[in-house]
C-alpha cells in the first residue's frame, strides 16, 4: 500500500535549509549572467593551462685536457643563453671533463625532456653511439638527439670569419697560388667523411672558388701536411689552414702547428656557433612534433 500524505515524514530542517542555500546560489549565479536589458552574457572561458617547460637544451661536448677547451665551450653557451632567455642550457661531456653527460642528465628533474645537441661537425661514432646510449641511461627523462652541428652554412660562415681573423684576405680569392686546408679531427666512419667534404666544398665556394682539401688529425686521410704537400705540387704556394674544431684541443693545436702561414683558430663562440645550436635544438623539437602528428594521423 501507498502511505499516505498524512504519515510522511516532514523534510528536515537542516536539509531545506541546505536546499534553499543551493538554489540561492544558483539563481545567482545564472543572474550574474543576465544583463540590465534581459540579455545573456557570454560566459568568461576559463584560461588556458600554462603549457609545459621546454626540454633543456643540453650541449654535449667531446672533452679535452687543453683547459681552452672548456673555457671556449663556456662561453660558447652564455651566448646561446643570451639569444633564448629562459631556456635552460646544461653542458654535458662525452670524456675527459666534467660534467660527464650521465651526470648532468641524471641532474635533471624526473619527467622532464632534454634535447642533445652534439658539438660535433660531422656524425660518427659518437654521435651514432655514445649519444644514445647516454640517453639510455636517463630513463627518468624524455629524451631527443639533435643533429651534429655540420655540415651547415652557419658553420662556413664561422669557418670564413676566423680566417679572415687571421690574415686570409678577399684578394686571396683571385691568386692562383692560393689555397686552404680544412683541418678535422678524422673519424673511420664514412658519414662523417663525407659530412667534412661536403663543408669543404661549401667553403670553397664561400671563398670565390679557392680549392679547399680536407684533412684530418687522426683516423682518416690525408693528413694536414700531407693535403699541404698535395696543394703545393698543384701550385699552390699561398696555403691557409682553416681549423675545423669547435673548441680548442690537442689536434687543433697539432693541424695549427703544420700551417705554413694563415692559420685559423676553432669556431668557439663565434656568434653563427650559438645560432647553430639553437637551429639544431628547435629541428630536433619540430621533428619530434611532426613525429607525433603523423602518429595520430594514421592511428
Amino acid at each position: 500500500m501507498k502511505e499516505s500524505a498524512a504519515h510522511r515524514e516532514p523534510l528536515p530542517l537542516d536539509s531545506t535549509a541546505q536546499l534553499l542555500t543551493r538554489i540561492t546560489a544558483q539563481l545567482g549565479t545564472q543572474l550574474k549572467l543576465v544583463s540590465l536589458n534581459g540579455t545573456r552574457r557570454p560566459m568568461t572561458p576559463k584560461p588556458p593551462p600554462p603549457p609545459p617547460p621546454r626540454p633543456a637544451l643540453v650541449a654535449v661536448a667531446h672533452g679535452s685536457r687543453d683547459p681552452g677547451a672548456l673555457r671556449t665551450v663556456t662561453a660558447l653557451l652564455e651566448r646561446v643563453r643570451e639569444l633564448r632567455p629562459g631556456l635552460d642550457v646544461r653542458l654535458g661531456h662525452i670524456e675527459l671533463n666534467e660534467p660527464l653527460l650521465p651526470d648532468t642528465l641524471s641532474g635533471l628533474p624526473d619527467g622532464g625532456g632534454a634535447v642533445l645537441v652534439p658539438l660535433l661537425l660531422g656524425r660518427g661514432y659518437h654521435v651514432k653511439y655514445d649519444l644514445p646510449q647516454a640517453a639510455a641511461t636517463a630513463p627518468h627523462l624524455r629524451t631527443r638527439i639533435a643533429a651534429p652541428l655540420g655540415p651547415h652554412p652557419l658553420l662556413v660562415e664561422a669557418l670564413y670569419a676566423r680566417l679572415i681573423e687571421a690574415g686570409w684576405r678577399a684578394s686571396d680569392a683571385a691568386n692562383r697560388g692560393s689555397g686552404v686546408v680544412l683541418a678535422a679531427a678524422g673519424s673511420r666512419d664514412p658519414d662523417s667523411a663525407a659530412d667534412t667534404r661536403r663543408t669543404a666544398a661549401m667553403l670553397s665556394e664561400r671563398l670565390g672558388g679557392v680549392p679547399v682539401v680536407p684533412a684530418y688529425a687522426s683516423a682518416a686521410a690525408p693528413t694536414v701536411p700531407e693535403a699541404l704537400r698535395a696543394l703545393a705540387a698543384r701550385g699552390r704556394h699561398r696555403v691557409a689552414v682553416a681549423s675545423y674544431f669547435a673548441a680548442p684541443g690537442r689536434f687543433a693545436a697539432q693541424s695549427i702547428a703544420a700551417a705554413p702561414g694563415v692559420a685559423a683558430a676553432p669556431l668557439g663562440a663565434h656568434p653563427a656557433m650559438a645560432r647553430l645550436l639553437l637551429l639544431r635544438y628547435d629541428q630536433a623539437l619540430a621533428a619530434r612534433s611532426g613525429a607525433i602528428r603523423r602518429e595520430l594521423a594514421t592511428a
